[in-house]
């Protein structure tokens, strides 16, 4: 745990009790705030109790006298409007915060790499991770993926922490200084949060304008407003690196044909190969694996090093990851894709698929989806955007509206061994929250009826990862 000592003997509330409310009302209680907890879930106010906070709701009365108020990123600060609670702390005289600013008023010399960008982010964090440590280096990941980051240890000044950062937690902070920051991709996301595109995608150039001077920006360039950002803060004192997928960069790390490369001079060089890589399959991968690279390679590592770790990179829950097989019938979690575009990357890297979307659908709906269509043996749609998916699909793709996740399986799979295989993919394209908590709840609950839905001799293969 990061102790938070900068409050010691003040009054701080912390609206938000999930895993890194939690982690914040720790950070804090010991580092000698006061600390007034609340959150709508009386359980989570119980747990923030038994961390040494107290349960105080937001009013005037209660919360007199704090000098900040720690809110969960999902807290809105200007749009649609701004939340209650952050209109109280204006009136207080109380600073507005996230726990990464914690972190970084805490920590202010640490060597931080942090990575934003609307697809890919946690592949990226866990891959950095990954190949840092195997090169030997003490690492820490973290944040907006797996641990919240005060709970992450106390590195030594030579380790390093891997942030991943949402837009939501960049708007939240102003002290943090990477040493490396890394924008993978934009497109529109978010837009109730931030207005409209251009408040979004100034959220994530945020991140970048806090690298100070001498340090390293990767960029992928493969988008207007990516390839817009790149351009504008090229050689302003920052190094950057630009990445890019099927096209050659001059100044940078591109991807082509499962391998990557970078020129030097009028040479192409080969950096790694990628075949064979199951974890890093498609072309999304290929771009997570370039932001790697250069990141890696800026830190220290060897083109070998590197490689290893890309070879050896165990892949991510919930992402693309092989749940089960039953002979020529292959099972895909991909619960993590709450869009369309995190959604196209599964289907451009499978063919005959049987395809299980839906959930509470974001703005554009699957229509993006249209040019990935021929790879669908049929869909089998659940939750509260079946039908209008139902209605996009139309006689392009086969389709059943099935209701909740486990019919949806069931039919899938019965599909897929009757046409003698194929991959059943959980790619649902929508957020989870109209039956499930999280995305990773519902993935999980995928994993589960996946291996009860296996005969038994093979349900030892499930849970594996590709």
């Amino acid at each position: 745990m990061i102790v938070v000592d900068s409050y010691r003997d003040r009054r701080v509330a912390v609206l938000g009790l999930g895993r890194s409310g939690l982690a914040t009302v720790r950070a804090l209680v010991a580092g000698g705030a006061e600390v007034l907890a609340w959150d709508d879930d009386p359980a989570r106010r119980a747990a923030a109790v038994e961390h040494g906070g107290r349960s105080v709701a937001p009013d005037a009365d209660g919360w007199a006298g704090i000098a900040a108020v720690v809110v969960s990123p999902g807290v809105p600060l200007t749009h649609p409007a701004p939340h209650m609670a952050v209109t109280l702390a204006d009136r207080l005289g109380a600073e507005v915060l996230g726990d990464v600013e914690l972190f970084a008023r805490t920590r202010p010399r640490a060597r931080v790499v942090a990575i934003t960008g609307t697809n890919g982010k946690s592949t990226t964090t866990a891959l950095i991770g990954h190949i840092l440590q195997q090169g030997g280096l003490s690492v820490q990941t973290g944040a907006n993926f797996g641990r919240p980051v005060l709970d992450l240890d106390v590195l030594p000044a030579t380790g390093v922490y891997v942030l991943e950062l949402s837009s939501y937690q960049i708007d939240l902070t102003r002290s943090l200084r990477p040493q490396v920051s890394v924008l993978l991709n934009l497109s529109p996301d978010h837009l109730d949060r931030h207005g409209d595109m251009q408040g979004y995608v100034a959220a994530k150039r945020r991140l970048l304008e806090m690298t100070p001077q001498g340090g390293l920006l990767v960029v992928g360039s493969d988008d207007e407003w990516s390839a817009a950002i790149a351009a504008d803060l090229r050689g302003q004192g920052r190094q950057l690196i630009e990445i890019a997928i099927g096209r050659h960069a001059r100044e940078g790390v591109f991807a082509k044909d499962s391998a990557l490369y970078r020129h030097a001079g009028c040479t192409k060089v080969c950096l790694a190969d990628l075949r064979g890589v199951e974890t890093l399959k498609g072309a999304h991968n290929w771009q997570n694996a370039a932001a790697a690279f250069a990141v890696a390679e800026a830190l220290g590592l060897s083109v070998q090093q590197i490689g290893a770790g890309l070879h050896s990179f165990p892949g991510l829950p919930h992402r693309m990851e092989i749940v089960g097989r039953d002979g020529p019938v292959v099972f895909v979690n991909d619960s993590k894709a709450t869009n369309a575009e995190a959604t196209a990357h599964a289907l451009a890297a499978y063919e005959r698929i049987y395809w299980i979307a839906g959930g509470r659908a974001k703005a554009g709906g699957i229509e993006p989806l249209r040019p990935y269509f021929d790879r669908i043996a049929e869909t089998f749609l659940i939750g509260e955007a079946a039908a209008a998916f139902a209605a996009t699909l139309g006689t392009a793709v086969p389709h059943r509206q099935c209701g909740d996740l486990a019919s949806a399986l069931a039919a899938a799979a019965d599909a897929a061994r009757a046409a003698g295989g194929g991959v059943v993919l959980l790619s649902p394209a929508c957020a989870s929250f109209d039956q499930f908590e999280s995305f990773e709840a519902r993935g999980d609950a995928f994993r589960d009826q996946v291996v009860a839905l296996l005969p038994s001799p093979r349900r030892r293969c499930a849970g594996g990862r590709g």
